[in-house]
């Protein structure tokens, strides 16, 4: 055997053996890593019944019992409320545009005033909701949500000036 054939096994060897126990016995730095949905923003969102006029502007409710919370008057605009629980809940005169909310239940909240430009409000409910002078203005609404939220469409938004049947193109 050469003597750079013996050398170069004895180098390989000694690099296998640093490289497992630097692996093995250093401690590993803080690893980031993405968090779902359902876990983003959850510690500083410190909800509570009152949450009336609170600046909440791109937070994520998600897959969260929001019942009868008051959030009048409330800056959540591009904020997410996936697949949450709004019954009952008061939204009068908050900001919501670009909001998405996919999947929400809002039988029966207070949606007077409420704005909800551009808003993806897909798949959601708004069984006996009050809507008045709401604006749903280029707002993403389901077939069956838009006649039924027509048929409730009455008043004019305070802020933006547009009445509730003309942003919904009733």
């Amino acid at each position: 055997m050469s003597l750079f054939t013996t050398f170069y096994s004895r180098f390989r060897t000694l690099l296998l053996v640093g490289t497992l126990f630097l692996t093995l016995f250093l401690p590993l730095q803080y690893v980031s890593a993405k968090t779902p949905p359902e876990m983003r923003n959850q510690d500083e969102l410190k909800i509570s019944e009152d949450m009336h006029g609170k600046d909440l502007n791109g937070y994520e409710f998600v897959k969260l019992d929001l019942r009868n919370v008051d959030f009048g008057g409330a800056d959540l605009r591009a904020a997410i409320f996936n697949n949450s629980q709004l019954q009952g809940a008061d939204l009068r005169g908050a900001d919501l545009e670009d909001a998405v909310a996919f999947a929400c239940d809002f039988d029966g909240a207070d949606l007077r005033d409420t704005n909800f430009t551009q808003a993806l409000l897909m798949e959601s409910h708004f069984e006996e909701a009050n809507i008045e002078g709401a604006d749903f203005t280029d707002a993403v609404v389901s077939r069956i949500q838009l006649k039924q939220l027509c048929s409730l469409a009455e008043g004019t938004n305070s802020t933006t000036g547009v009445s509730t049947s003309y942003s919904l193109g009733c």
